[in-house]
C-alpha cells in the first residue's frame, strides 16, 4: 500500500517531492522519484511485501511506473522470460506490459490482474492510468498549466503553486442529495476520478496533455440467476478471498464490529490462514462504552471462534480533538464516522494490513433503504428540489450518466443495486472513507468481501436471496454463515449503521453541541441552505470541509481546535 502522484507536462522534482510530503502517512517506509523531459512519478511506500526490496519507482526496460495495492495472483502472472529485481507483486505490471498501444490493448493485460490496485505507467511516450475494478484504490487527476497532475489523495495536487482547490458547486449539491458523490466527481472542482476498472492513456500533443485513448476492462454487472441454493459455494468463494488477503509479510488484523460481515471474516480466518500458511488474524474493537451492543456483539463472537481480541473505549473528547484530522484525511463531509480514526490508529500500534468488512451490504442488499426504493428515491428527489438542482441531460468528464435523478435508478432492487456498484457508493463513499482513514495511520486495509471469486457468485445471486420479501435481508449471505460457527443471534443480528451504532451518544452530543454553527454555515451556501439546516451533520461536515481543504488555498493542513476552526469559516 502506498501513496502515488505524478505529472505529465513540465515535470518538477519539487512538486514531485512535495506530493510525497502531502501523502507521507500513506508510505512512510520509503520514498522516490522519477523524471525525465516530459513525465515525473512520486511514491510514498508503505512495505508489505519484499520489505527491504521493492523500491518504488519501479524500472523495466524503456519502462516507469508506481504502484498503489496489491496483486493477489502476482506469483501466477510471473514470466520467465521477465528479468524481475524485486520479490514484491508490483513489477508484474511492467512484465505484463505489452508495449506502445491504445487503452483497449492495455485492457487486455491489465484485466488479468486480481487485487486492489491503482498505478501509473510511463513508457514510449505514454502515460497509462488504471484503477482496480470497483475502485477500492483511489486514483484522481487534474490539469493545471498544460500539466496534467494525478495522485492518490486530492491534498497532494495542491504540491503543484498553481493548483488552487475549490468547491465544486453541481458536485457538492449532487453529493448532498445522493449522501455520496457521483460518478468521476470529488467535491474539488476539475478534479476527477479515474474511473474503477478502467485505464486511459495520455499523450502530450503539442506539448499539451490529452486523454488519447480510454477503455474499461471490467464492469460490474449484477445478473441474478433464476434458482440458487448453494450457500456452501458462497462461503467457499469467500473464504478463498479470505485467504488471498493474508498475503503480507507484516502482521494482519481484523476490523472486528459484531455485525454479521465483519464476523463472517473472523469465523472463517483461521481456515483462510491454514490455506494461506500464516497466522491466524487478531481482532480489533472500538465503541463508546462497554455495555454498546456493537463491543457485547463483537466479545461474543472473538470468544465463540477463541480469537484474539483488542478493545478500545473511545476517549470523552474524541469528537472534538479528532475531527479536524477526520475532515483532513477524508476530503469529504462525514463528521459521523469518527470510530474510524481511534480504531486504525489502535489496529496500527500492532500490524500493518487489516481486513473489514465492507462491499457486503452493496453485493447482498444489506441497507434498510432497498427495502423500501419509492421512499429513498423521495428523498433524494426532496433534497434535490430544496437546492433546485436538476441531474438530467448531464455532459462531460464528470459524468458517467447523462440521468442521474432518483427516479431514472430506483425502479427495482436489481436496477438500483447496479446503480450504487457503478456510480459511487462504493467507490466514492464505503472504498474511500476505508482507504483515507486507515492510510491516515499507515494502514493497508483488505476488503475480502469485494475479492473477484467472491463478487462473482455474488452478482449471480437471485433477488429473493438478497432481499426475501418476509426475512432478514442478505439471506444467502446468512445462509452461507449458518456453515460456520458463529454465534445464531450474530447469524441474525440485523444491520446497525455505521458510526451511529458504535458511538451514537458521542455523536449526538456534540452535534447538539455545534448545532449553532448550522445556521451560519448554510447561509454561506444559499443554493444549498435549505437542505443543509435538514441535515445539521452535513452542514457541520461542510464546514470543516471548508476549513481544512479550502480556506488559504489549502497550502498545508491547518491546525486549531473544532470550534476555532468553525468560527473562522463563518466569521
Amino acid at each position: 500500500m502506498c501513496g502515488i502522484g505524478g505529472m505529465l507536462g513540465q515535470p518538477d522534482k519539487v512538486v514531485l517531492s512535495r506530493m510525497i510530503d502531502l501523502m507521507e502517512h500513506r508510505g512512510p517506509d520509503g520514498r522516490g522519484t522519477y523524471e525525465d523531459d516530459f513525465c515525473g512519478l512520486a511514491h510514498a511506500r508503505l512495505a508489505i511485501l519484499d520489505l527491504v526490496g521493492s523500491p518504488q519507482p519501479l524500472r523495466g526496460p524503456g519502462k516507469v511506473a508506481v504502484v498503489n495495492g496489491e496483486f493477489y495472483n502476482h506469483l501466477d502472472l510471473k514470466s520467465n522470460s521477465y528479468n524481475y529485481s524485486t520479490n514484491g507483486d508490483s513489477e508484474v505490471i511492467l512484465s505484463l506490459h505489452t508495449g506502445k498501444g491504445n487503452a483497449n490493448d492495455h485492457a487486455k493485460w491489465i484485466s488479468k490482474l486480481d487485487g486492489m490496485f491503482a498505478f501509473a505507467l510511463w513508457s514510449n511516450g505514454q502515460l497509462i492510468l488504471a484503477r482496480d475494478p470497483v475502485g477500492i484504490k483511489p486514483l484522481m487527476r487534474t490539469i493545471v498549466d498544460d500539466c496534467l497532475l494525478f495522485s492518490s489523495e486530492a491534498k497532494a495536487l495542491r504540491a503543484h503553486e498553481s493548483y488552487i482547490p475549490q468547491i465544486d458547486d453541481f458536485a457538492m449539491q449532487a453529493r448532498i442529495a445522493w449522501e455520496y458523490p457521483l460518478d468521476a466527481t470529488t467535491l474539488f472542482a476539475d478534479v476527477h476520478n479515474v474511473r474503477p476498472g478502467s485505464v486511459e492513456v495520455w499523450e502530450l500533443i503539442d506539448g499539451k496533455p490529452r486523454m488519447t485513448s480510454s477503455s474499461r476492462f471490467e464492469i460490474q454487472k449484477v445478473l441474478p440467476t433464476s434458482d440458487w441454493n448453494d450457500p456452501e459455494g458462497l462461503l467457499d468463494s469467500f473464504t478463498l478471498s479470505v485467504s488471498d488477503r493474508l498475503m503480507a509479510d507484516v502482521p494482519v488484523g481484523i476490523v472486528l464490529s459484531g455485525g454479521l460481515d465483519s464476523s463472517l471474516v473472523c469465523a472463517v480466518a483461521r481456515q483462510a490462514a491454514e490455506i494461506a500458511e500464516q497466522d491466524v488474524p487478531e481482532c480489533w474493537t472500538v465503541a463508546e462504552s462497554e455495555d454498546n451492543p456493537d463491543w457485547q456483539a463483537a466479545e461474543l463472537v472473538a470468544s465463540s471462534l477463541d480469537l484474539k481480541h483488542h478493545q478500545h473505549i473511545l476517549e470523552p473528547d474524541s469528537f472534538h480533538s479528532k475531527l479536524p484530522d477526520l475532515a483532513w484525511h477524508g476530503e469529504d463531509l462525514d463528521v459521523t464516522v469518527l470510530f474510524f480514526q481511534p480504531l486504525f490508529a489502535k489496529m496500527a500500534e500492532s500490524v500493518t494490513v487489516g481486513l473489514c468488512g465492507q462491499g457486503a451490504d452493496e453485493l447482498h442488499a444489506g441497507y434498510p433503504r432497498y427495502r423500501d426504493l419509492e421512499g429513498h428515491s423521495k428523498l433524494i428527489r426532496s433534497r434535490l428540489s430544496d437546492m433546485d438542482c436538476s441531474l438530467t441531460n448531464l455532459q462531460g468528464d464528470s459524468w458517467w450518466s447523462d440521468d442521474l435523478t432518483p427516479e431514472a435508478h430506483t425502479k427495482s432492487l436489481e436496477d438500483f443495486l447496479q446503480f450504487e456498484l457503478e456510480h459511487g457508493q462504493l467507490s466514492n463513499f464505503q472504498l474511500r472513507l476505508v482507504d483515507r482513514h486507515s492510510m491516515a495511520h499507515s494502514l493497508e486495509v483488505r476488503v475480502p468481501f469485494l475479492g473477484s471469486r467472491h463478487r462473482e457468485d455474488s452478482n449471480k445471486l437471485p433477488m429473493d436471496w438478497r432481499l426475501p420479501p418476509s426475512h432478514d435481508e442478505k439471506a444467502a449471505l446468512r445462509s452461507a454463515a449458518e456453515l460456520t460457527n458463529l454465534p445464531t443471534e450474530i447469524v441474525r443480528r440485523p444491520k446497525m449503521p455505521a458510526g451511529r451504532a458504535t458511538s451514537p451518544r458521542m455523536i449526538d452530543s456534540v452535534l447538539d453541541e455545534l448545532n449553532y454553527f448550522v445556521e451560519p454555515i448554510a447561509n454561506r451556501y444559499p443554493r444549498l441552505k435549505r437542505a443543509l439546516i435538514k441535515q445539521p451533520e452535513i452542514a457541520i461536515g461542510l464546514g470543516l470541509f471548508e476549513s481544512m481543504h479550502i480556506l488559504d488555498g489549502g497550502i498545508s493542513k491547518r491546525s486549531g481546535d473544532l470550534t476555532s476552526l468553525l468560527e473562522e469559516v463563518v466569521s
